[in-house]
């Protein structure tokens, strides 16, 4: 299993939809990946001149008239979102017996990419990217929408340094699979309905929430389980939940602890509280508002740039003083 709990995605475009196919106006250009949600490919918007993606919804689900309205209108939410942090949908169109949703395409490296590469990210680093994810869920949540499939696949960093937090509320958009499927899988997200009806158990297994595993009705504190089990990655380079089968991973997810020593030594009181929080097996027992771990995330930025103010102003004193020239060196 890839260390962000996705499957390796295809090189090359099934015959179904291949470099050059037309869909209205947008012409496909590449295969971007494929899941449980559906195959991803980016194309081109020849009327608008721009590049976006756009993700295939699978057949099973076009053909089901109710989940398709269902869909329309969950999409129609999510279209209102409006960050900087949060890649944007755009429409939701058929062409043919094609149903596809158009997002924005964004540039940049995938923040499972990047612990592959690199492993575990300067403390800064970490932090600056967990803050802007914290305010993208936050501005989600208010709007009443939940994730509930946040990981490192699912965050773009872009150039600049931005995050872009990809597919929000998808997962719940088309979760009504017919009873009695099972896609169960620890390589790509999972849709699946037990065939006693018991619930739901959708998401990616290294990132779902205990109730998630359980099927249960989730919440927008299973982000926030998410957004901690993604920042305990980010800052130990280790998954914090594996398994050789998606089974495995959610009895590690129920039953382990995290190991807390694994943890960079650098790593402040504050943070450490803020991830044993959001890592509670109880939902209770969590931050009940992703915006606290904001406002955590803020204050240790802060604390550093008055620092450095007064690093930087103690500097300029003895500058100006003559206490920084030779002849006061002993």
């Amino acid at each position: 299993m890839r260390r962000d709990g996705t499957s390796t995605y295809q090189s090359v475009i099934p015959m179904s939809l291949v470099v050059g196919t037309r869909l209205g106006s947008l012409e496909i250009t590449a295969l971007l990946g494929k899941g449980g949600m559906g195959e991803v490919y980016r194309a081109r918007d020849l009327k608008l001149k721009r590049d976006v993606a756009i993700k295939i919804l699978p057949d099973e689900f076009s053909r089901d008239p109710e989940r398709v309205s269902r869909f329309q209108r969950e999409a129609e939410v999510l279209a209102a979102l409006n960050h900087q942090n949060i890649a944007a949908i755009y429409d939701v169109q058929q062409c043919g017996a094609i149903r596809f949703l158009i997002l924005e395409f964004v540039e940049g490296d995938s923040l499972a990419d990047i612990l592959r590469k690199r492993g575990a990210l300067p403390l800064d680093e970490a932090l600056n990217i967990a803050k802007q994810t914290c305010d993208a869920l936050e501005a989600a949540h208010e709007k009443g929408i939940v994730h509930r499939d946040l990981k490192p696949a699912n965050i773009r960093i872009v150039a600049d340094g931005k995050v872009k937090v990809l597919d929000f509320g998808l997962a719940k958009a088309i979760e009504h699979a017919p009873t009695g499927t099972t896609t169960l899988s620890d390589s790509s997200t999972l849709v699946s309905m037990a065939a006693t009806s018991t619930g739901l158990i959708l998401g990616t297994a290294a990132y779902m929430a205990p109730e998630q595993t359980k099927g249960k009705t989730v919440d927008r504190r299973a982000d926030i389980w998410a957004f901690g089990v993604v920042l305990y990655e980010m800052l130990t380079g280790r998954m914090l939940f594996s398994g050789e089968t998606a089974s495995e991973t959610m009895f590690a997810v129920m039953m382990k602890e995290p190991d807390w020593s694994t943890l960079p030594a650098n790593v402040p009181a504050r943070v450490r509280e803020l991830l044993r929080r959001c890592l509670s097996k109880e939902p209770r027992n969590r931050v009940q508002a992703i915006g606290e771990g904001a406002s955590r995330l803020k204050r240790r930025r802060a604390g550093r740039n008055s620092m450095a103010i007064a690093q930087r102003g103690r500097r300029t004193a003895d500058r100006r003083f003559g206490l920084g020239s030779r002849q006061f060196r002993s």
